[in-house]
């Protein structure tokens, strides 16, 4: 069964990845095509602005839910930086071996990557590791709701 809360946590997260990832694809394009330097430089120089784009929304936004998060800002940026750097280098092996190999257009080649590596690696690392909640905040209110005998009545 579908619950709403996932799917809107999944739908926040895509839309804060399409606004990272426009930032990234645009500047990719314009690095690679006026400033003719080679796509694979573009994609590291393009990912790092797109990644610091991505992480603001998503801390503030997309994965900002009702529990505390579990590691603190600096914390969730060194994480969110590993996972970067990791999205980064199959972005830019996986459009390089695309064009070399079956000589598909950087452009096409980045887009297709782009999906897989968004859906099976990006997003369950965000949910899960980097912008995971601390399930025992979440649950105090429950916690006490159900307690017949009261935190305060127990000491």
């Amino acid at each position: 069964m579908i619950n709403w809360p996932s799917v809107k946590l999944f739908l926040k997260a895509q839309v804060s990845a399409f606004s990272g990832g426009v930032t990234d694809y645009g500047l990719m394009v314009l690095l690679t095509e006026w400033l003719h330097i080679h796509f694979t430089i573009s994609i590291l120089i393009s990912g790092t602005v797109g990644g610091i784009v991505n992480f603001c929304i998503n801390r503030f936004w997309a994965f900002k839910g009702s529990g505390d998060y579990c590691s603190s800002a600096s914390g969730q940026l060194i994480r969110f930086f590993t996972v970067v750097l990791g999205s980064i280098s199959l972005k830019s092996g996986g459009t390089y071996l695309l064009q070399k190999s079956l000589n598909v257009d950087y452009k096409i080649g980045r887009l297709l990557i782009d999906s897989v590596v968004s859906y099976g690696f990006n997003y369950p690392l965000m949910k899960y590791w980097v912008f995971k909640i601390n399930k025992s905040s979440e649950f105090e209110d429950e916690e006490e709701y159900f307690d017949p005998i009261g935190r305060e009545q127990r000491a």
